[in-house]
């Protein structure tokens, strides 16, 4: 292996520490506990230990956690209307619906039921079109994770071109989106991308979002690439082949352990700010 590990363990660790330094120092101003709200729908054993980790990781944090699991026949109407109860209610501040739902349930409906303000996971039309806008707001937190991921790794984005496989409308679309704002030349890539292989090899940076285990492969690579795998796959699988890439890139995150921490700590880091908005909010209107 050439490659040097873009790590994300160690920078999320930091910024959950920053994180509950200043949920401490809210509670102790202002009487308010950050709190996020999980949404899980359905007894899917990942999904539900993806929300166990994101529990365990907030009570860490300091922030309080509210969990509402609803069974697998919910229909689209009745999440609708659990979310938009935890929009209404003033002691929350982050709300994140587990996802993939199930098939019955209209997705995209269930994500614009959560008020933009408690957006932590930056899922909304409204936090995708402030990233897009450069306007303020939450970001998507995977892909906001993967760029301050490329920013402690002081990867060079202006006029770089970067090439983001999937265009899912929380990963691979809003990464696009924030690595443009970075003055880098984006090229999206997707199930019907012709010559995906050779577009691959012009790309100084790699985004992999495609949910498909090793899907990328080592000889795809621009020798000296940078190369962010967003996938987990079963196995502990990414979207890249990691023993070939590693071989030819610069940069490379690990799977587990690089993309995911950051996941996870961005999702935190923005549930404090929404409860700081929401207190300076609260105190302007006295």
């Amino acid at each position: 292996m050439t490659a040097e590990l873009m790590i994300g363990t160690d920078l999320a660790a930091e910024m959950v520490a920053k994180a509950a330094e200043r949920a401490r120092a809210l509670q102790e101003r202002t009487g308010v506990q950050p709190c996020l709200a999980t949404v899980l729908v359905g007894d899917d054993p990942a999904s539900a230990t993806y929300v166990r980790m994101k529990q365990n990781r907030s009570k860490k944090a300091g922030i309080a956690s509210v969990s509402v699991v609803l069974p697998a026949e919910t229909s689209t109407h009745e999440l609708v209307a659990e979310i938009r109860k935890l929009s209404e209610d003033p002691a929350v501040h982050g709300i994140l619906l587990q996802h993939p739902v199930p098939a019955q349930i209209d997705e995209r409906a269930a994500f614009e039921a959560i008020d933009p303000a408690k957006d932590v996971d930056g899922v909304t039309m409204r936090s995708f079109a402030a990233m897009a806008f450069g306007d303020p707001g939450f970001r998507s937190a995977t892909p906001g994770g993967i760029m301050r991921l490329l920013a402690a790794y002081d990867v060079p984005l202006e006029g770089a071109h970067a090439v983001v496989i999937g265009r899912s409308p929380i990963l691979g679309k809003p990464a696009g989106m924030l690595l443009l704002a970075s003055n880098a030349t984006v090229t999206y890539a997707h199930s019907r991308t012709q010559n995906l292989p050779e577009l691959v090899r012009t790309a100084d940076v790699v985004v992999a979002a495609v949910g498909k285990p090793e899907f990328v492969r080592g000889d795809w690579l621009k020798p000296g690439a940078v190369v962010v795998d967003a996938g987990y796959n079963e196995g502990n699988l990414g979207d890249v082949h990691f023993a070939e890439a590693a071989a030819v890139a610069r940069l490379i995150t690990p799977v587990p352990g690089g993309v995911g921490p950051m996941t996870i700590a961005l999702l935190l880091e923005q549930t404090v700010d929404a409860a700081e908005t929401a207190v300076q909010s609260l105190t302007t209107l006295a």
